[in-house]
């Protein structure tokens, strides 16, 4: 009797630690998919007035961050001081031009850009004007978008 009772409570801890192994196996293979995707989105957020900044660092970044495929996406926010900077600069509208031909998502404040006195321009440009505080909370709160601002 003992031995069968020995048999069945190691046959059971058996399959047990077989089950835990599985689970342990299915939240690994979600935690690497989860890891995989929070590298595809990228949001970067622009708020400098600095053209030096844009044209050195940020219009290239995103530029090849979407070409290069280090991102499935990009959105790009223009948000305070650059919606300016961005009606007033050629150069930079050449930059958003190419954004656009590489499919970034291309955002902005409505807010900051009526403060300027630019909606329309960067309506005009195709970028979507509109109220960001929701979204970029939304963007900050999902656990698959990367964020960074300038």
């Amino acid at each position: 009797m003992k031995t069968k009772l020995l048999l069945f409570l190691f046959l059971t801890s058996f399959c047990l630690m077989g089950l835990n192994a599985q689970e342990s196996m299915d939240e690994t293979s979600v935690n690497t998919e989860a890891q995989t995707n929070n590298l595809k989105e990228l949001v970067v957020l622009w708020t400098t007035a600095e053209k030096e900044v844009f044209t050195k660092m940020i219009g290239i970044y995103v530029y090849n961050a979407k070409k290069s495929a280090w991102f499935d996406e990009v959105t790009f926010i223009v948000w305070g001081p650059s919606s300016k900077l961005l009606a007033e600069d050629e150069e930079i509208q050449g930059w958003i031009e190419k954004f656009k031909e590489q499919g970034i998502i291309l955002e902005a404040c409505i807010w900051c850009s009526n403060q300027y006195g630019v909606t329309e321009d960067l309506k005009n440009m195709g970028i979507d004007v509109r109220g960001m505080g929701r979204s970029l909370s939304d963007y900050l709160n999902d656990a698959n978008k990367k964020v960074i601002s300038f």
